[in-house]
């Protein structure tokens, strides 16, 4: 076992057994562990170990196991959890999964998946929900980028309605393919100006329809309604603003809900994050190979 005590563990570096592991301050642990072979799974590691070369605490190490992100460690006679080489780069993968806050159409339950998944021991269906993870992320950037596209054409007037209108909210609502419920609840978040007849009736004009198919298609996207709001007040300030520059950038005193304002740039980083994931299966399926008998991989078959 690696005696940590002979560790000299520097801002950004860490020496151990002559293998250098990179320590990567923005998920507080090692981002990259040179390849292992199997004789590296040789290696066994304790609770504080792991946290320690994770950069978490220890009863986060326990959590990841409770919450079955990683394989259940054997015990020493004491009790003792033993982790290994194996446990460490599922720690990785979890940690990777988990780093970036994308929330929308469950992208976070197929990033959930995907560590316990591979917690099971089923590296090659972890594979498959990375690999669908990965055109999903696709899939979202491009709806959130034509929401933008889309609002962006309104507001410079290239869609516009040739008649003026003067619609109900019951209209409205299915004019835009929405519940009343939906329509009223932009309302009070301030999304849209209130308008009423002289005899109280709520009415909703051209102008109106246009700033909710605005925020329908942005809503679409997923994007939060503080960011919408914040959008379309800097408009209001400056025509000339880009809107995705608006919409992508948070005020620090933001709430944490709106966490999804930065859903471009979160799904890019968690796209370089699931390709990463990708990689790091490979490498425990090869490590896997590895510690097959022959008979074993007679009966596994080809990786």
């Amino acid at each position: 076992m690696i005696n940590w005590k002979k560790q000299i563990c520097r801002k950004h570096a860490a020496v151990c057994d002559g293998r250098t592991l990179h320590y990567n301050t923005r998920l507080s642990g090692y981002d990259k562990i040179e390849k292992l072979e199997a004789s590296d799974m040789k290696n066994t590691y304790s609770t504080s170990d792991v946290a320690k070369l994770i950069g978490i605490h220890p009863n986060t190490v326990r959590l990841y196991e409770d919450l079955g992100l990683i394989t259940r460690p054997e015990r020493k006679e004491n009790g003792y959890r033993i982790f290994t080489d194996f446990h460490l780069i599922q720690f990785r993968i979890a940690r990777l999964a988990f780093q970036v806050e994308v929330l929308q159409n469950g992208l976070r339950t197929q990033a959930a998946a995907i560590a316990k998944t591979c917690a099971s021991g089923d590296i090659d269906g972890a594979l498959l929900l990375t690999d669908r993870y990965i055109r999903q992320i696709g899939e979202e950037s491009q709806n959130a980028e034509t929401a933008i596209q889309i609002a962006g054409q309104i507001i410079s007037g290239q869609t516009h309605f040739a008649n003026p209108l003067l619609l109900t909210r019951k209209q409205t609502a299915a004019y835009l393919h929405i519940t009343v419920d939906t329509l009223r609840n932009w309302e009070r978040n301030g999304l849209l100006v209130e308008k009423r007849m002289q005899d109280g009736r709520r009415v909703y004009t051209s102008r109106d329809l246009e700033q909710l198919i605005i925020i329908r298609s942005l809503r679409c996207a997923n994007y939060s309604l503080a960011s919408i709001l914040r959008m379309l007040h800097a408009l209001s300030l400056n025509p000339e603003a880009s809107i995705r520059d608006v919409i992508d950038t948070p005020r620090p005193d933001d709430d944490i809900l709106t966490a999804c304002d930065h859903l471009l740039s979160s799904l890019d980083q968690a796209g370089q994050n699931a390709k990463q994931i990708a990689g790091l299966l490979s490498e425990l399926k090869n490590l896997n190979s590895l510690m097959l008998s022959p008979g074993q991989k007679e009966r596994q078959g080809p990786a």
